[in-house]
């Protein structure tokens, strides 16, 4: 898919890596819708840094987690915007609990975190998917993480989060194709974004150690993966992991 004048929805698309993200899409010619939960003032500050790559880009508000709330969403971006082709679903929740740790595993850090990782990406593709179908198609791809491909990263919640992404990008890509395409990214360790600061720092420091790179992921080599998984025409259920060689599947 040609991506210029293309528009693209991408949650959490103020946080490190969703930045980077942005700035990709930005770059190949994308308008970008950024949407947020919290911190407007940045999100109009990465929208203002987008807009020098000469492509329109605004922010939009959004609780993830609640229906109404993401429809309304999705209708802004095209009364704004004009169109919706791609949605990227970045935006995510974690919170360190050592897997041994069950007692603080309780039922309202797991609903928190499966709300946010995997009902919002359900919910943002749902509702994009009528305008992209309106187009003729689209583009979906998810950011789970390689804690959904092997048992680690910050909570068993977590983990279990980014493996129902997973999955729930294979299921989508069933239900939605031939038109619109849905593939997922699953990065390691990644330093300097919102959800690996709430990382112990022990395990940072195992994370890099144990990549046969010997170094964490690189949030422009996602991000640029991304842009590919845009444009493709013929991969869509699929999973690439990158994450500096800790994970194979």
């Amino acid at each position: 898919m040609d991506l210029k004048g293309k528009v693209a929805i991408v949650t959490g698309g103020n946080g490190g890596l969703g930045q980077r993200i942005c700035h990709a899409l930005a770059q190949a010619g994308c308008h970008i819708a950024v949407v947020y939960a919290k911190s407007r003032d940045q999100a109009e500050e990465v929208a203002a840094a987008l807009r020098t790559h000469g492509v329109r880009a605004e922010p939009f508000a959004c609780d993830l987690t609640d229906p109404p709330q993401v429809e309304a969403m999705v209708a802004a971006v095209e009364r704004t915007l004009g169109r919706v082709d791609i949605l990227v679903n970045d935006a995510a929740y974690n919170k360190w609990i050592a897997y041994t740790d069950l007692d603080a595993l309780t039922l309202e850090v797991w609903d928190r975190i499966l709300a946010t990782n995997l009902t919002g990406p359900m919910l943002c593709t749902k509702a994009v998917a009528a305008a992209m179908r309106r187009q003729g198609g689209g583009r979906i791809v998810n950011i789970s993480s390689v804690a959904g491909l092997s048992p680690t990263g910050s909570s068993i919640a977590y983990a279990v989060s980014k493996a129902g992404l997973i999955h729930l990008t294979k299921c989508m890509a069933v239900a939605l194709a031939p038109d619109i395409l849905v593939n997922c990214v699953a990065p390691g360790y990644i330093e300097e974004t919102r959800a690996t600061s709430n990382l112990d720092p022990a395990y940072r420091q195992r994370s890099r150690d144990s990549a046969l790179l010997k170094r964490a992921a690189d949030k422009d080599d996602i991000a640029e993966q991304v842009v590919l998984l845009c444009r493709t025409e013929s991969i869509t259920g699929q999973t690439l992991a990158i994450d500096a060689g800790r994970v194979f599947h």
